[in-house]
This record gives structure tokens, C-alpha cells and sequence, in this order.
């Protein structure tokens, strides 16, 4: 069945690590209920605000750069994320837009791809190995 990853942005408030009012963590509870009882639900997590965080920029095949967090970017934070599973992107939507938001919020919906969607250059070793790890993953 396939997985989707659904993106919550971050805010200026969820980098100042304001937590949101209690009546919304209940709302989120019950919605994230609903989505475990239909058998949607495969993880659910809030993230800390980037001043936490650390990037790793691959400047070429040796040199790594670590950059602490702050991140100055807005738009490009994450504050939590869903990942689901559901018979298609229709279907996963539908459960989305039941999500206790408003204000504006924008939450990004992205389907995961699979191994049956990798070409020739993933050959039948990196696929054995593949499922290999996600058979010691428990997947």
C-alpha cells in the first residue's frame, strides 16, 4: 500500500519553541486516534525548533561541513510530520484535510516512492539488499 509523508510547517512560534494551547494537542490526540483506528497512522512526531538542529553540507566526496542550527529560512521549516498509509493520494488527502488546522496553514503531502519505481541502475543486488535492511527494520 502506499506511504506518504505529510509535511507540517514550521512557524515563527514553533522556532521559539512556543508550545501550541492544550485544546489543540487534545484535537491532534483525537485526530491522530481516528487515523490509528482506520489503520492510517504509521508514525506521527513533532520536531524541535532548528536552534537544536545541525545540517551536514557534502562539500565534495570527503569534506563534510556541519552548520549548526539556528536556520534563518522560514519557509524551508519543519515543525512535525505524518507519515500514512492509504490506497492512493486522493485517499491520504481525505484524511489530511481532517487535520485540526486553520489560519492558513499549509500542510505538503508527498507521496514515498518504492523500488518498483527505480529504473535498470538499481539492479537486483541493491534491491535484494534493499529488502534485506527492511526485512532486519521489521518493515
Amino acid at each position: 500500500m502506499p506511504k506518504f509523508m505529510v509535511l507540517v510547517p514550521g512557524s515563527a512560534e514553533s522556532e521559539a519553541g512556543v508550545m501550541p494551547p492544550t485544546e489543540l494537542f487534545e484535537e491532534m490526540a483525537a485526530y491522530n486516534n481516528q487515523l490509528a483506528k482506520a489503520g492510517v497512522l504509521l508514525a506521527a512526531e513533532g520536531l524541535k525548533p532548528t536552534s537544536a538542529a545541525a545540517k551536514v553540507r557534502f562539500d565534495d566526496t570527503e569534506r563534510r561541513t556541519v552548520i549548526d542550527g539556528p536556520f534563518t529560512e522560514a519557509k524551508e521549516i519543519i515543525a512535525g510530520y505524518w507519515l500514512l498509509q492509504a490506497s492512493s493520494l486522493e485517499e491520504a488527502l481525505e484524511w489530511v484535510k481532517r487535520a485540526p488546522f486553520g489560519g492558513g496553514v499549509t500542510l505538503e503531502v508527498r507521496p514515498i516512492g518504492s523500488m518498483d519505481e527505480l529504473g535498470l541502475e538499481f539492479s537486483p543486488e541493491l534491491r535484494e539488499a534493499q529488502q534485506q535492511l527492511r526485512q532486519q527494520l521489521g518493515q
